[in-house]
């Protein structure tokens, strides 16, 4: 399954707004749909928002749009996940950004293969995985981050089973990674957000794997909740993955001066369309949080498992 292919000179996405009822799709034409698409979470997860972005700039090169413009207002998308830089700042460089982009694509498949690989080692037979949000194949160009280490877990022959999260206030546990994991038939529960703690008391979780959006000096930024997720897993001994690429690596900055990014407070007052909460209420919606490195026990990358920075 390709979140996003190249065709005839456009961006294919799938929308993953419209999962898990309708698998349809979006075409981006020019940059500013790429931009669109990512700041309304058509196309959301650190690595397919990077090589999106490279297909953005790779749109705006074939219509001979100022670069350094292209590059800015892509970059504006979204202020937190770091492959978004990445990727622009990368075909910025390049000779042809198209081939660039088409190049990163690849690249990116094959990378989720290496972490699957990497990864299905800390799995045993008999686990249960805990996985906070969506790192899949919808979160990547194919294949996956934390779900590739499930995928190739399960590819082994090794008997485990998936719980997920529902992710609130957007879901993408409950929406996406649910939905991809039934796509394969791997075993799957899904638990209200709140469940996680008991469930790892009650020795019911072997593992946590999840994804990041930016890792740097201190720790990891991921989908708000996976935080909570941390301490739980520390309090109770289980152990904690995290599952990235290098691209989402920040080996200069602090994690701690991470943008967070804050958005709509809708997201949090409507839940399925309906409002469930009172008319005039203040809302606080960060995207992200901060896990400090002390509560992960690896990082699962394409070059194998290595401490946090």
């Amino acid at each position: 399954m390709r979140t996003l292919e190249w065709e005839n000179n456009k961006l294919k996405l799938i929308d993953q707004t419209k999962l898990p009822d309708e698998l349809t799709y979006v075409y981006c034409e020019n940059y500013k749909d790429v931009i669109i698409a990512i700041k309304d979470m058509v196309v959301r997860g650190a690595p397919a928002i990077g090589v999106a972005a490279a297909f953005g700039m790779a749109l705006g090169y074939l219509a001979g749009e100022d670069m350094e413009k292209v590059a800015s207002e892509i970059k504006a998308a979204r202020p937190t996940a770091i492959n978004l830089f990445w990727a622009v700042d990368r075909v910025a460089k390049s000779e042809n950004p198209l081939d660039e982009a088409l190049k990163m694509f690849d690249e990116d498949i094959e990378t989720n293969l290496a972490i699957g690989k990497y990864g299905s080692e800390v799995i045993e037979d008999g686990d249960t995985i805990l996985t906070h949000c969506n790192a899949g194949a919808l979160a990547c160009v194919d294949y996956g981050t934390a779900l590739g280490v499930i995928r190739a877990a399960f590819n082994e022959g090794k008997d485990i089973n998936v719980i997920c999260d529902e992710t609130r206030p957007r879901g993408q546990g409950a929406s996406l990674s649910v939905w991809e994991m039934q796509q394969e038939n791997i075993p799957v529960k899904l638990i209200p957000d709140v469940a996680s703690g008991f469930l790892m008391s009650q020795n019911k979780i072997d593992k946590v794997v999840i994804g990041a959006d930016r890792i740097a000096k201190g720790g990891v930024v991921n989908k708000i909740g996976s935080l909570m997720v941390a301490l739980a897993a520390n309090h109770f001994n289980v152990p904690f993955y995290v599952a990235a690429p290098l691209s989402t690596f920040d080996f200069e900055a602090s994690v701690f001066d991470t943008e967070i990014e804050e958005r709509s407070a809708d997201e949090v007052i409507y839940y399925g369309g309906a409002r469930i909460c009172p008319e005039g209420t203040e809302v606080i919606n960060p995207a992200f949080d901060i896990v400090p490195k002390e509560l992960v026990t690896g990082i699962i990358t394409e070059k194998g498992i290595i401490d946090p920075i």
